[in-house]
C-alpha cells in the first residue's frame, strides 16, 4: 500500500475534525510524513471545511498542529 499524499492526509484531517477529532494525532503524524515526502513546509487548509471556522478555532488548530511539528496556514 502506498503512502498517502498531502491531499489525502489533509482529507483525513477534515474527516477527523468532523468526527470530534477521532484519531487526530495519527492523522497529523501521517500529514507530517506526507509533507516531508513532498518537500513542503506547511499544510494548507480551507477554513470553510473546519468545524470551528472562527479566529479562535483556527488559532487553536494552528497551535495544536505546531506542537506536533506541522505548520498550518489557511487559504483565502
Amino acid at each position: 500500500m502506498s503512502e498517502p499524499t498531502v491531499a489525502e492526509a489533509t482529507d483525513h484531517i477534515y474527516q477527523s475534525l468532523q468526527a470530534n477529532n477521532a484519531d487526530i494525532d495519527l492523522h497529523i503524524a501521517t500529514l507530517k510524513s506526507a509533507l516531508a515526502r513532498a518537500g513542503q513546509k506547511q499544510a494548507v487548509f480551507d477554513p470553510a471545511k473546519l468545524v470551528q471556522n472562527n479566529r479562535s478555532g483556527r488559532k487553536l488548530m494552528q497551535a495544536y498542529f505546531r506542537q506536533r511539528g506541522v505548520t498550518v496556514v489557511f487559504e483565502g
